[in-house]
């Protein structure tokens, strides 16, 4: 890992433990359900999964309400 991260050009400190977080977060980001990834990861809460995956904001800007779809006699 000390070798790896800046081959890759990453200057940001990150430990094996950091592989955890991104392999959670992705799995998230392409839609891959919570509950799923909870048992990937062998958590019993879903409150630690959550600490685990880590959300962008830009995605959570692009999101759209239902409501905000509906199309409504005017």
């Amino acid at each position: 890992m000390n070798r790896a991260l800046p081959a890759a050009g990453i200057s940001k400190h990150a430990a094996v433990h950091s592989l955890k977080h991104s392999f959670a977060t992705h799995l998230l980001e392409s839609g891959t359900d919570i509950r799923y990834i909870q048992a990937l990861l062998g958590h019993s809460s879903i409150k630690t999964t959550a600490i685990y995956t880590h959300l962008r904001s830009d995605k959570l800007t692009r999101i759209v309400s239902p409501l905000d779809r509906l199309k409504l006699d005017e």
